[in-house]
């Protein structure tokens, strides 16, 4: 039986940091689902839509991901609904810094509250990603700066047909 995790945020866009999280998933599980939402209300640089063809160009064209390894879904349910779908027992999140680790701390407890046999990993990317978020990304690119060092080249196409 294959060993599923869940990976579910917004990618708005997506990182290194993020990307390395689903690195580091694929030494511990057979599989990742990266699950983007329009989850929190939050205002999104780009569509749900937009996100998905993002992530997927970032995986599968800038970084060589087999989709056998990594899929790339949307979704609109509850984490542990997701998890039920694709029979996964593993909700990955990452983690930057001390003041991710309350909020963390808080939805993985109700996420095993919502089923109990769900484990949430916590995984940190590597040192000189941890400060990446993708507020930053935006600012920077919002600003017209080198982005290089944050996230991939597609991803970067992307927002500078955002903000040019």
């Amino acid at each position: 039986m294959k060993n599923i995790a869940i990976y579910p945020g917004t990618f708005d866009p997506i990182t290194f940091g993020h990307i390395d999280v689903i690195k580091k998933s694929l030494k511990i599980v057979d599989k990742v689902i990266v699950g983007i939402s329009d989850g929190n209300q939050k205002n999104f640089l780009f569509t749900l839509d937009e996100r998905i063809e993002i992530v997927k160009r970032a995986l599968y064209k800038d970084l060589k991901f087999k989709k056998n390894k990594v899929d790339v879904i949307k979704f609109n349910t509850l984490t542990t609904d997701l998890c039920k779908k694709y029979k996964s027992n593993i909700i990955l999140r990452g983690l930057r810094a001390v003041s991710d680790f309350e909020y963390e701390f808080q939805l993985a407890g109700m996420n095993r509250k919502l089923n109990n046999q769900v484990e949430t990993i916590f995984l940190m990317s590597d040192v000189e990603n941890q400060i990446i978020s993708s507020r930053f990304v935006k600012e920077i690119a919002q600003h017209n700066g080198d982005l290089k060092k944050f996230t991939t080249k597609s991803t970067i196409k992307s927002l500078k047909e955002v903000y040019e």
